[in-house]
């Protein structure tokens, strides 16, 4: 199995998305994490909405401190990926295993303070990350130097965010 850590600032919305998302989909190959820098304590209940509205388990999701996946008995991560743009710029730990590293942008819905408008916002992040992991889970997953699965975690987003500004 190989070992995924999503990270975001507050882990509460983008990261716990993704962390199921990856969890359900690729069950036979991934095993992934969330976490955050500054966690929010508690997951988002908009993000809880929209995974239940898309069939998805909400059961045991948190919102834990990156510190948790550092360090002595910490697992060995093959990917790291940042889902916000803070997380991407701040200084992370050492994580176990020399993973290889990505950031996949995704605008932050719970910023949005009107319900509705964050309710379009949990659908449009979902949306988003569900068609990276997808296109991520196409990949033939074999060992490769970490040059190019860094180019490639990279070519996903980026063609993932042109088709999506079509």
């Amino acid at each position: 199995m190989l070992n995924v850590l999503f990270l975001c600032t507050g882990n509460s919305a983008r990261s716990i998305l993704a962390e199921v998302v990856l969890n359900e989909l690729g069950r036979d190959v991934f095993v992934a994490y969330s976490a955050g820098s500054q966690p929010a304590g508690q997951v988002n209940s908009g993000a809880l909405q929209k995974l239940a509205v898309e069939g998805h388990s909400v059961q045991d999701l948190s919102s834990d401190s990156w510190e948790r996946y550092s360090g002595d008995g910490a697992p060995e991560f093959d990917v790291v990926i940042t889902v916000c743009d803070n997380a991407a710029g701040e200084s992370c730990p050492v994580w176990n295993g020399s993973p290889v590293t990505a950031h996949w942008g995704i605008p932050d819905p719970a910023a949005f303070q009107n319900d509705d408008e964050q309710r379009v916002a949990f659908d449009v992040a979902y949306d988003q990350l569900r068609r990276r992991i997808e296109a991520f889970l196409r990949l033939p997953h074999k060992r490769r130097s970490h040059e190019e699965a860094a180019r490639l975690l990279q070519q996903i987003h980026e063609e993932e965010s042109l088709h999506e500004s079509v």
